[in-house]
């Protein structure tokens, strides 16, 4: 049997490290490469080809999500796993919705990773429980997973603010300046912003501006 190649994205040292050395033991399992955020990842993943990524979310530069889109707009074979945390629905909603197929938590054993990344290698979904859990609550509350109600009290005042400037055709850069705030974190609102509205692009962000009163006149 081949072995699956695995490419490792981590912002934090520690955490990739020992992922690496952690897959490293498993059978089946050839870790190809590591990446240090989202943008490494999308040109790590373009020059080796790894049949699965595995992939943290908030990262700086780049995060999850919009690494996770990226890299599957230019190549739809790679399948991608996320590493989350108990506390970051909003970020696996947005991974969900930008096209991840297998989800584990960071405490998860290294049968479950492998498990995980096996399954999804195979074309396979793999949820951990714990996400199951909250993205039928999400839809027993009548919210579709990264799909939030399309109505004003469904964005926080600053994501507001965001969205109003993407309407207004800013650019990252310009809307940081705008706001006192990095370009980091508004790379962060984006990514919320994307999830609550069920949008897949900055373009569908500037529709929705408009369709739902976000847009300055």
């Amino acid at each position: 049997m081949t072995a699956v190649r695995v490419l490792v994205v981590d912002d934090q040292r520690v955490v990739r490290d020992g992922l690496t050395m952690l897959l490293g033991l498993l059978d089946g399992i050839d870790v190809v490469g590591t990446a240090v955020d989202g943008l490494d990842a999308i040109a790590s993943a373009g020059r080796l080809r790894p049949d699965v990524v595995l992939m943290d979310l908030s990262m700086p530069r780049c995060d999850g999500p919009t690494a996770t889109r990226r890299i599957l707009a230019d190549h739809p074979e790679i399948r991608i796993v996320v590493l989350t945390t108990y506390s970051d629905d909003e970020w696996v909603f947005a991974a969900l919705h930008a096209g991840a197929r297998g989800f584990v938590t960071k405490d998860a054993s290294a049968a479950e990773i492998e498990h995980a990344i096996t399954t999804v290698a195979r074309g396979e979904a793999l949820l951990d429980p714990s996400v199951q859990r909250r993205l039928l609550d999400a839809y027993a509350r009548g919210i579709p997973a990264g799909v939030a109600a399309p109505d004003a009290a469904a964005l926080t005042a600053r994501e507001a603010e965001v969205l109003a400037h993407i309407a207004g055709g800013e650019s990252n850069a310009e809307i940081a300046a705008a706001l006192t705030v990095s370009a980091a974190t508004v790379k962060t609102h984006i990514t919320h912003l994307l999830a609550k509205t069920g949008s897949r692009d900055r373009a569908q962000l500037v529709r929705y501006a408009y369709r739902h009163g976000h847009a300055r006149p």
